[in-house]
């Protein structure tokens, strides 16, 4: 449904009046419409009632994900490393549509362009870049720059420095590209027409936003944050002997326990974090003066569930990004029994899918600019954790007689031969 009308007419409806206080939107939008949910008053909402051209803002913090989420939590960098590299390394192949068939083209500029985007970045560092951008933000953007009859480069722009214009339709007026707070922007147009552009936008599906793509990292957000608290528990931990010391406590000549002043408190506290707190002074004997007496103290077993919880978050957020936690090494994740499933599970839920709607996305953005009838596609054959399921598609179609050998060789991706028209009465299964 699309509540947005033009701004141009005469007519003011409250639901195209972007606005960020909570109480205006009620009032606005109560006086012709009655109450509203409040759920419809949340930041996830704010696209439905944005007028167009005006900029829509991101309701995610890209600089928390980025420093807390990506940089200081080694369980989400390597997902999305492993996850960014293994795609970056698939080669591309581009074929030329002719009738029903693909003819593959080995030279091509367009292969010459993914192989060095622009003169700071080769293809795989293209790639690789464009992955991380989209699992840390939900959201990657692709700039190109059209030379003499063809794009002659492309760039990433960082996803925190674009913001979307709202249109009066499904598609964005303009993407709008800003470093700093100094009021420089450039904006790059959308056709309302083709929705072609200047930049290709790329983003995971969001239930609750119009325009910007739902991050990996925001539906990891507590099990990134329970992980670094448990890595900063453990690291409390190291620094004290992995356990509370113990306690001092003070009597009198008595036996019994007394208070000291704030004076001699002071200089015991002092004391203690000088010359036996931290690791360089783990295990010093401590001296004690008369009337201190040292308790010993430790955890008990239920206090030490913290690996638990460590493990059980990092299981969560490997699972977010896609990637099997046995591929990182996590204790008590058993769920393939060998790293070749796991590795396959990897390619084939995650990996693949991702690079398909690339190819698909840089098939209607960027090879039309080439020429007609052009189509990329990803050389699944070079994928080595791949090859277990292939060999088993190769071994099946040598058993079949029912199909011509024609029909086997584009069962697995390959061009027709002369006299292949036949069928193949005699296969050799292996």
């Amino acid at each position: 449904m699309n509540y947005l009308l033009n701004s141009k007419s005469g007519k003011r409806n409250p639901f195209s009046i972007f606005v960020r206080a909570k109480d205006k939107v009620r009032k606005l939008a109560g006086k012709k419409f009655g109450l509203i949910p409040e759920f419809l008053l949340s930041s996830a909402y704010q696209s439905y009632i944005t007028a167009p051209g005006e900029p829509v803002w991101t309701p995610r913090n890209y600089w928390k994900f980025s420093d807390e989420g990506y940089s200081r939590n080694v369980i989400a960098f390597r997902s999305i490393s492993l996850v960014a590299q293994s795609a970056a390394s698939v080669p591309w192949l581009l074929y030329q549509a002719d009738g029903g068939t693909r003819k593959q083209i080995a030279a091509h500029p367009v292969l010459d362009l993914l192989d060095k985007p622009n003169p700071g970045m080769g293809g795989n560092e293209f790639i690789e870049s464009l992955f991380i951008y989209r699992m840390i933000s939900g959201n990657t953007y692709i700039q190109r720059i059209d030379g003499e009859g063809a794009p002659s480069e492309l760039y990433l722009l960082r996803p925190d420095r674009v913001t979307l214009i709202a249109g009066n339709n499904y598609l964005p007026q303009a993407y709008r590209y800003a470093v700093g707070d100094d009021g420089i922007y450039k904006d790059f147009p959308v056709d309302r027409l083709t929705g072609q552009s200047e930049i290709l936008h790329l983003k995971h599906f969001h239930p609750l936003n119009d325009w910007y793509g739902l991050s990996p990292m925001e539906a990891a957000a507590y099990s990134i944050d329970q992980h670094n608290q448990a890595a900063v528990w453990n690291q409390s931990l190291l620094q004290n002997g992995a356990r509370p010391s113990g306690a001092l406590v003070v009597r009198n000549a008595n036996n019994q326990a007394v208070t000291l002043s704030d004076e001699q408190f002071t200089r015991l506290k002092g004391q203690i974090d000088d010359q036996y707190s931290s690791a360089r002074n783990a295990g010093r004997p401590l001296l004690l003066e008369g009337g201190l007496d040292w308790k010993e103290m430790s955890l008990k077993p239920r206090d030490m569930d913290f690996l638990n919880i460590k493990y059980s978050s990092a299981r969560d957020i490997a699972l977010a990004f896609g990637v099997p936690p046995q591929l990182l090494g996590i204790p008590g994740d058993s769920t393939y029994n060998n790293m070749a499933e796991a590795k396959l599970s990897l390619w084939e839920q995650t990996v693949i899918p991702m690079l398909q709607s690339l190819a698909n996305a840089l098939n209607g953005w960027l090879l039309p600019l080439f020429g007609e009838n052009l189509c990329l596609d990803i050389d699944i054959d070079n994928i080595s954790a791949m090859a277990p399921r292939r060999e088993g598609l190769w071994s099946k179609l040598q058993g079949v007689n029912f199909m011509t050998i024609n029909e086997k060789r584009a069962s697995v991706g390959l061009s027709p031969i002369n006299g292949g028209d036949i069928l193949d009465t005699n296969p050799t299964k292996k």
